[in-house]
């Protein structure tokens, strides 16, 4: 992740921890069913943001190391999560995580892969994963089939010229490609309910969002507050059609 990638995080993590929502609890169900996840187990989150994914693996009484490069996202993080006792703040990237050699059995990139070197993240990979650690890549991803999400995706190529697509435009294909002898894929409904203000802040909290003072910032949160009046029920709440998805493999 480059100097460049990590500063377009400056300024947001408040309305990022605010508005960011979770993964489906029944991933998390999934990976301790099959992967043979249990108390002793510890994870490496690189890229963890505010710790969102963190939390919930820390909830469950995981040990977490959250690696983050941006000093505001990870300092919000250090303040929501320090009344966990298995819980350490990392300041690190993709391609130095600053752990020590062999130390976690799961690395996990939550909503984060789209903006690693992915070669020289898998060489770290290597390096902090136990013999037979697994490489987990999640999503929260939006359902491309629904009118809501397409309309809201074309507002934001519109508005927004860092706009790549939803989750960073990442591809499933490039995501298996970086496993070695392919994934385990595995889906779970995550449909997400947003009122005006939690909506609005969900959009402001992505990378490529307009800042409030930049040229056609107000035109932009209005076809944003249209868009959320036009698919509301009751001009109150709005269903985001999304799913939780994960890819889990060897490297």
């Amino acid at each position: 992740m480059t100097a460049d990638n990590t500063k377009k995080f400056n300024g947001i993590s408040d309305v990022y921890a605010q508005a960011r929502p979770n993964y489906s609890d029944r991933l998390f169900d999934y990976l301790k069913e099959n992967f043979n996840i249990n108390r002793d187990s510890v994870f490496a989150d690189i890229g963890s943001g505010t710790g969102k994914f963190s939390e919930q693996l820390l909830q469950r009484g995981y040990k977490v190391f959250s690696v983050e490069p941006n000093n505001d996202m990870r300092d919000k993080a250090e303040k929501l999560l320090s009344k966990y006792d298995n819980f350490k703040s990392v300041n690190g990237t993709d391609a130095n995580t600053n752990l020590q050699s062999n130390s976690v059995e799961y690395v996990i990139a939550a909503q984060a892969f789209h903006w690693f070197d992915k070669d020289l993240f898998k060489n770290e990979c290597k390096r902090i994963l136990k013999p037979n650690g697994k490489v987990i890549i999640v999503y929260n991803s939006r359902d491309g089939k629904s009118e809501f999400v397409a309309e809201n995706a074309e507002i934001c190529k519109k508005f927004c010229p860092g706009f790549k697509g939803f989750s960073g435009g990442a591809k499933q294909e490039d995501i298996e490609k970086f496993f070695n002898n392919g994934c385990t894929m595995v889906k779970f409904e995550n449909n997400l309910t947003y009122d005006k203000d939690s909506f609005i802040k969900r959009m402001l909290s992505a990378s490529y969002s307009l800042r409030d003072g930049d040229k056609n910032y107000n035109d932009y949160i209005l076809e944003l507050t249209n868009l959320f009046y036009k698919y509301s029920f009751d001009g109150k709440k709005v269903i985001m059609p999304n799913y939780t998805i994960a890819y889990i493999g060897n490297i």
